[in-house]
């Protein structure tokens, strides 16, 4: 991890959150990016729960089922947008940053470097600039590598995936750096690097969710070896809280629980939801050569989300295990059971039509 004792000296802030006043009578302010996706959807609601006086921004086009008719303030604008930024942070105390593409194909790739790296920059000269309190920093547990001898990952890793291929994940770790660059010039920033979370409220599947939703429509007729780490979406939005309160500015905090086998995954997932499992394992040179043919389709002839891509396959058959112990015992991580989870996630799915 980088030196960052220097920025803690420069911001004559506690490097824990500590006690947070609330309310609309309080004097905190929070804006939260990316409140419209899925993690972000339930960060919202915990906040307003608690009564924070929450300020949102939108980026346009993007569905607002979310946060319609929630009690917030809205401002529309590109996160890219210095000028956006400003608003946006004008007399915030506190911001949670999670608005980024998650996605691993898109027509324009370039969009997922503007909004994940670009945006990240924005976002924090503009806090830079109003003296926020405190910043939770939404990553990902791809920017924190694979150790070589086959030990679990954790906050100390270091990044080495440079061989998946993955835009997402090279933007995020880009993004990361950014992040910890501003620890260093004094900016008060807590990084939470959510695992595959899983729950209801996935309204733009996300990578995670479409796992799901193809298997329910029998979609997914094969599987390979790999691992993830799930995690409950409630989990994860509640750990955004825990880090703000009790973080450590300038430290990384895995939001995970249960590390398991794809295959393994697929079958408990299959047996909730009274489905088939995949029978047939196909080697992973061959799945990542399905993965590159369907880039292709989707670059040159369907120009929609191809069915699974080389990128996504080579990081899930990576093993992603990590162990979760910093969280849980510095944060109080919350750890539902994978099953109760993908139980409510298969309901949410099949009571909102994706099935």
């Amino acid at each position: 991890m980088a030196d960052v004792s220097e920025g803690r000296e420069q911001t004559g802030l506690p490097r824990s959150g500590g006690s947070i006043s609330i309310g609309k009578g309080g004097y905190v302010k929070t804006l939260v990016t990316g409140a419209s996706g899925f993690i972000g959807s339930h960060v919202l609601k915990r906040l307003l729960e608690r009564g924070r006086d929450v300020r949102v921004l939108q980026e346009p086009g993007f569905r607002r089922d979310h946060i319609a008719g929630l009690d917030c303030e809205i401002i529309e604008g590109d996160i890219r947008d210095p000028e956006v930024m400003r608003r946006a942070c004008a007399g915030v105390d506190r911001i949670f940053h999670l608005a980024a593409m998650y996605q691993t194909w898109l027509p324009d790739r370039r969009l997922i470097y503007e909004i994940n790296v670009e945006g990240t920059k924005r976002l924090l000269e503009a806090a830079e600039a109003v003296g926020v309190e405190r910043i939770v920093y939404t990553s990902t547990i791809a920017t924190l590598g694979k150790p070589e001898d086959g030990s679990l990952a954790n906050e100390e890793t270091p990044f080495n995936l440079w061989r998946v291929g993955n835009d997402y994940v090279f933007s995020k770790y880009q993004a990361e750096v950014e992040a910890l660059e501003g620890v260093k010039r004094g900016l008060p920033i807590v990084i939470v690097n959510p695992a595959f979370p899983f729950g209801e409220g996935d309204i733009r599947p996300t990578p995670t969710g479409r796992i799901l939703q193809m298997l329910l429509k029998g979609e997914i007729p094969y599987y390979y070896d790999g691992g993830i780490n799930v995690v409950d979406v409630e989990d994860v939005a509640e750990g955004h809280l825990l880090a703000e309160e009790k973080g450590e500015i300038g430290e990384k905090y895995i939001l995970g629980n249960e590390n398991i086998e794809i295959v393994d995954f697929l079958r408990m997932a299959a047996q909730i939801a009274g489905v088939s499992p995949p029978k047939w394992k196909m080697p992973r040179s061959v799945a990542i050569a399905l993965g590159h043919l369907s880039e292709f389709l989707a670059d040159h002839l369907t120009h929609r989300h191809p069915y699974g891509t080389a990128a996504e396959i080579k990081l899930t058959s990576q093993r992603m295990y990590f162990d979760c112990t910093k969280a849980r015992t510095q944060l109080g991580l919350p750890q539902t059971p994978i099953r109760q989870t993908l139980e409510k996630a298969i309901r949410w799915f099949r009571e909102h039509g994706y099935t």
